[in-house]
């Protein structure tokens, strides 16, 4: 029996098709990856609460009981006084956890605000707030803050404290606290030193 040649043009055609259902199932299967890395973030991310808030208050609601000053210490702290896990609980939001300073010169001080607040429902306790370097220091207006109530953080880089310059330099203040789901917030600064004024 005698074969029969295919033509050259079906046989391309056959080719491009082939190519072709090769780019679908690769774009599918690439699409469906992204699609599950969303979705995993998404549920990993979702049931976490969020340190960070847009907290709208007035004066009438900055607390000042009991200020705290923090500064670069080592070592442990007080325990947290974590309140019965069947009652009310604080839940603590902070307005902002990083800023940038941007350019400053050597030997200048640059402050910050920052907002804390109770976002709960019974009054949220800050046990310790250290910062990460001596050139960094904050106070609190209150250690005590009542639910729907706020704390104002002053935070001081100090640039002239080390010598520093040319370095782009990063600075926390972590904040321990009794609300279950997140008993340490830290807030970051970053300023970049000039090497002259």
């Amino acid at each position: 029996m005698a074969e029969q040649a295919i033509p050259r043009s079906k046989v391309r055609e056959r080719k491009r098709r082939q190519a072709q259902r090769k780019r679908m199932t690769a774009g599918a299967i690439i699409l469906g990856g992204i699609l599950l890395t969303g979705a995993a973030g998404w549920w990993v991310w979702s049931g976490r609460p969020s340190a960070q808030a847009t907290i709208d208050y007035g004066p009438e609601d900055i607390a000042y009981d009991q200020p705290l000053h923090a500064e670069h210490e080592m070592g442990s702290g007080p325990p947290i006084p974590f309140l019965p896990k069947d009652g009310p609980q604080p839940r603590v939001a902070v307005n902002e956890r990083f800023y940038d300073f941007g350019s400053l010169g050597p030997a200048e001080v640059a402050t910050r605000e920052f907002v804390i607040a109770n976002q709960g429902d019974a009054p949220l306790t800050i046990s310790r707030a250290y910062t990460t370097c001596g050139c960094t220091t904050a106070d609190i207006t209150s250690g005590v803050i009542p639910p729907g109530k706020v704390a104002i953080v002053t935070l001081v880089f100090d640039a002239g404290f080390h010598d520093v310059r040319g370095e782009t330099v990063r600075r926390g203040l972590i904040i321990e606290n009794n609300d279950p789901d997140r008993s340490t917030v830290e807030i970051w600064t970053q300023a970049s030193i000039r090497s002259s004024p």
